[in-house]
């Protein structure tokens, strides 16, 4: 029972999703939109839940830039400035948190669950998959599995240099570009190297975003938490 609920909940059976009245959005997709749906999908799968990182991974940084105007929108799209993920990938963050510190840095986190409805409005801004999420297909942060962060030095508590800024859309930011500093290349690196290490993978035009790659198991969802 808990299996064809959780089947129904993601969609992946279609006459089941409609069974709980969990109607397609004009994509085609299915997305939960209603605590109600949220609090079915976590009784079936506890995996599914979400979980606050500033209260799970002791010492974790934020600097939330869609609850302000320091975006690429140039505009508020949030209005709280919680971070969300869902239970494994906040394990393997959590696991991230401790091999940086052993070295002397942390994660600094930008953003992790996304409500759909924001990658619907930073499409029509950015209508690029390369660097905006189509919302034909929906995202890893709408799924709860995809993060964008970076590291900062315990000892000053300030964020470690990297290539760009967060959400520079210049190929500077890609995986492949060679930076003339090499303490960036180091930076950079061994965030990547450590975020592999736990079960995320990156990508190849953001060097701040990672996501687990079995993100299909956990549906979209357009719910503020």
């Amino acid at each position: 029972m808990r299996t064809l609920l959780l089947l129904s909940l993601l969609g992946i059976i279609s006459d089941q999703a409609a069974a709980q009245k969990i109607p397609v959005n004009k994509y085609g997709l299915t997305v939960l939109t209603t605590q109600q749906q949220y609090q079915q999908l976590i009784k079936a799968d506890s995996n599914q839940q979400l979980i606050n990182l500033e209260t799970y991974i002791p010492d974790i940084k934020k600097d939330v830039r869609y609850a302000t105007t320091n975006n690429f929108t140039h505009q508020r799209l949030y209005t709280k400035t919680a971070i969300y993920m869902r239970l494994p990938a906040a394990k393997s963050l959590k696991a991230v948190q401790s091999a940086l510190r052993k070295k002397g840095y942390g994660l600094l986190i930008y953003d992790a669950y996304r409500p759909y409805h924001i990658t619907e409005a930073m499409f029509k801004i950015v209508p690029n998959d390369l660097y905006a999420a189509d919302p034909k297909k929906g995202s890893g942060h709408n799924r709860g599995v995809a993060v964008d962060l970076s590291m900062v030095d315990l000892k000053t508590g300030k964020p470690v240099a990297m290539p760009t800024d967060f959400d520079d859309f210049t190929t500077k930011a890609h995986e492949n570009y060679i930076p003339s500093d090499p303490t960036v290349t180091a930076n950079r690196k061994l965030l990547r190297n450590t975020m592999m290490q736990h079960g995320f993978k990156g990508s190849t035009t953001e060097w701040w975003h990672f996501y687990l790659p079995d993100y299909k198991k956990y549906p979209l969802m357009d719910i503020f938490f």
